[in-house]
């Protein structure tokens, strides 16, 4: 498995890269060649009134992307927290697809790693010819990301194994952009644009 940790406001130290390798060793051990990568970031909270310490991980398993965040007092708590939580996600991710994919045969596509994807060719041209350089709005961050058509049900599943409030995605019957999210009061919502 290949593993990405990065800091924030703090420095990996070979103790701590140490640790975080062997929880999440451990975590998804049982899940065998499913998780290829695994991407970390541990981060400090700058105001020292505040002891926010927090874990994050992004797991990439046959085309499937599963995250788990947890914050605590202490950095190796949160990691604890984060890999425990993980294993969770794991283990109902692989409930699910052996009980959605019945036939010995099948299995989901799998996610190429970054050497497939990444071109280190020359570059013909300058890249900043005609660019002026300018800083992005504060608190706007983008993320790209692939967007496969996929069904209602798809995107539930989804929204539950990324631990996030909301998930985007392209509906496959229609072709349109949705938003499906939690709802404060239990159940799921989505949003559609109107015609």
């Amino acid at each position: 498995m290949k593993l990405l940790i990065h800091g924030r406001n703090l420095e990996i130290t070979p103790a701590l890269r140490d640790y975080t390798e062997t929880k999440l060793e451990r975590a998804i051990q049982h899940f065998g060649d499913a998780v290829r990568e695994a991407d970390v970031h541990l981060s400090v909270a700058r105001n020292p009134r505040v002891p926010q310490q927090t874990a994050e991980v992004t797991v990439f398993a046959n085309g499937t992307v599963i995250r788990a965040q947890e914050r605590s007092e202490n950095l190796y708590a949160s990691i604890d927290l984060a890999a425990g939580k993980l294993a969770r996600q794991l283990r109902r991710w692989k409930e699910r697809h052996s009980d959605h994919h019945h036939s010995h045969g099948h299995s989901a596509s799998l996610t190429p790693g970054t050497k497939a994807v990444s071109d280190d060719g020359p570059v013909d041209g300058s890249l900043v010819a005609g660019k002026e350089a300018s800083l992005p709005d504060p608190g706007v961050r983008r993320k790209y990301f692939a967007m496969p058509a996929m069904s209602l049900e798809d995107a539930r599943r989804q929204l539950d194994l990324i631990d996030h409030d909301f998930y985007l995605f392209r509906d496959r019957d229609s072709g349109e952009l949705q938003v499906i999210y939690h709802r404060n009061h239990g159940g799921y919502g989505v949003i559609q644009a109107r015609d």
